[in-house]
């Protein structure tokens, strides 16, 4: 096993937290190697069905039955699609385990890029309230830091990236540095107009997206062209990934090394120094394992696998992690609980009909448990996250007078979904299974996650409160749906390492510095003590790039 020490520090994934690692350790002047366990995808030239149409994507692009009905369990949930495929991990390649009765869905990316490839792109700041919430409900896991903390790194991330949307001033859902909004179409329009004016203090606002609408020429990208194709792959580079924004950044500086399909096992560990001395990976391709070294670790490979490498950090014969003397690694895994669906029609203005494709639509921001309010029967919020469209008219008949029917469209619809909040359990954690190796030799992980009875009330109330809201704007034929809640389904787990101010009750400082390794950094997922209602990707970039400058500070220090 080959050991080498040519690198400053080592980034452990390459999506939007670990994108901003290099890009900030890089321009900072450290030669930096960043690994990766997925494929190689450059930008541009790596997305191979980015612009075609369906007949021109194996199967028109919908999944075959006998992919669907294995075991590759994400198809059958309506992520991944021929198109796409290669961005997402092969879950019979690579397994994990939970109780039958108790599923857990780890959606994960399978390619260089991570989840900002397939992320969904909607970017909010955390409020306030956010970081005192466990404080103020008494709920073991006081953050360390506050929004003040984050803020400035909000704006710095929002306009390296480019983040659209309307500024709104809402104390709950701070506004962003926003470029323009993309605009609501007339529908969607006519929804805010009596949602509002029906329930006074909830809003109706613009999506907020790393979808840019201005150009970035300085970063060779250009404004999004209303496709609706970012989960092929964008080579205008109109919505923020690694490939498009900070990988090119770090390359730029010549300090940066990639190696793609290179699966980190563990952490190597000075015990007597409380430092981390190298990575252990796996060449995905060859077999063949190596140890890196550095002076300086950045671990970002999503909540989850971060929290796996960590508890497989440990020395030989033990099966205690060198970074578990707090006894909460591996606990408080959440994700959003989001399977609750309401719709109703528009009625009239079935002479507009509206152009392009837009990426995403309106939201409804946390309107319960905020400025003093009781007695809903649970803690926390949810959003909805929404939109109005008019469909083809379906085919009636057969001949002229069908395909004359067709160039037609259906009347305006509306429908949006919730995202609730999950609280933190100590119960709900992750192990490893050491009865069962990955062909990488590492202990599967096994989940025993669950949403407990307040997340089930809090979508219960986001049920009756969504069809209400649209009954009373004036909707027609409003129904609602609720399915299965799965925790991992949202694809936004969080926790497994939390940050905290006592290392007594967490693995991580405010710095997302490992309280058992000054020269180790967490900053994706895992680091979260809570998780807000809000999509969490903004928040993780933030955090990273602060972590980035604190590092690099104590380093020259």
């Amino acid at each position: 096993m080959a050991s080498t020490n040519r690198f400053d520090a080592i980034v452990i994934g390459s999506g939007v937290s670990g994108g901003f690692a290099a890009k900030e350790l890089t321009e900072k002047g450290l030669r930096v190697l960043m690994l990766d366990r997925g494929v190689m995808v450059e930008h541009q030239e790596g997305y191979t069905y980015d612009g075609k149409p369906a007949y021109e994507v194996p199967a028109r692009n919908m999944m075959p039955q006998s992919l669907m009905q294995s075991n590759y369990f994400i198809a059958k949930h309506g992520y991944v699609a021929p198109s796409n495929q290669k961005f997402y991990n092969d879950d019979k390649a690579n397994p994990y385990d939970y109780d039958e009765g108790s599923p857990f869905y780890w959606i994960r990316p399978g390619a260089v890029g991570g989840k900002s490839l397939i992320w969904g792109r909607w970017s909010f700041r955390w409020a306030p309230e956010d970081f005192e919430a466990n404080k103020r409900d008494g709920i073991d896991g006081v953050w360390p830091i506050g929004y003040d903390d984050v803020a400035p790194w909000y704006s710095y991330i929002e306009k390296y990236i480019g983040v659209s949307g309307s500024r709104e001033n809402l104390p709950y859902l701070p506004d962003s540095d926003f470029q323009p909004p993309m605009p609501m179409n007339i529908a969607e329009k006519w929804v805010k107009q009596r949602l509002e004016a029906k329930f006074p203090g909830r809003k109706l606002i613009n999506t907020r997206l790393s979808n840019m609408t201005q150009d970035k020429p300085d970063q060779n990208r250009t404004k999004c062209q209303f496709r609706n194709q970012c989960s092929n792959g964008c080579s205008f580079g109109a919505y923020f990934s690694t490939q498009a924004v900070t990988l090119p950044a770090a390359r730029a500086t010549g300090k940066l090394t990639l190696r793609s399909d290179a699966v980190v096992t563990n952490l190597e560990y000075d015990a007597a120094r409380k430092k981390v001395t190298g990575v252990r990976y796996v060449d995905a391709k060859t077999g063949q394992a190596q140890v890196v070294n550095a002076d300086l670790v950045f671990l970002c490979a999503s909540a989850m696998a971060s929290t796996q490498i960590l508890m497989n950090s440990r020395a030989p014969g033990s099966d205690k992690s060198y970074f578990d003397n707090s006894g909460t690694l591996g606990r408080y895994v959440m994700d959003h609980i989001f399977r609750v669906g309401v719709r109703g029609d528009i009625p009239g203005m079935e002479d507009y009909i509206e152009y392009g494709r837009r990426p995403g639509g309106v939201y409804v921001p946390r309107f319960r448990n905020i400025g003093g309010e009781e007695g809903v029967g649970f803690k926390r919020g949810y959003g909805y996250q929404g939109s109005a469209r008019r469909e083809p008219a379906k085919p009636v008949g057969f001949g002229a007078s069908m395909k004359e029917g067709m160039r037609k469209y259906g009347g305006w619809k509306f429908d949006m979904g919730a995202f609730g909040e999950c609280l933190p359990y100590a119960d709900n954690r992750v192990s490893l299974n050491a009865s069962k190796l990955d062909r990488f030799g590492m202990p599967v992980m096994r989940f025993d996650v669950t949403f407990r009875d307040n997340e089930l009330k809090m979508m219960k109330d986001a049920r009756q409160q969504g069809e209400m809201m649209l009954r009373e704007a004036g909707l027609l034929n409003v129904s609602s749906s609720e399915s299965e809640h799965v925790p991992g389904d949202a694809i936004h787990e969080m926790g497994g390492a939390r940050m905290g101010a006592d290392p007594r009750k967490s693995v991580l400082n405010g710095w997302s510095q490992a309280h058992d390794a000054s020269n180790l950094y967490v900053t994706d997922g895992a680091q979260m003590a809570s998780v807000s209602c809000v999509n969490p990707s903004l928040t993780f970039m933030a955090l990273t790039a602060r972590a980035a400058d604190h590092a690099v500070k104590a380093m020259r220090a």
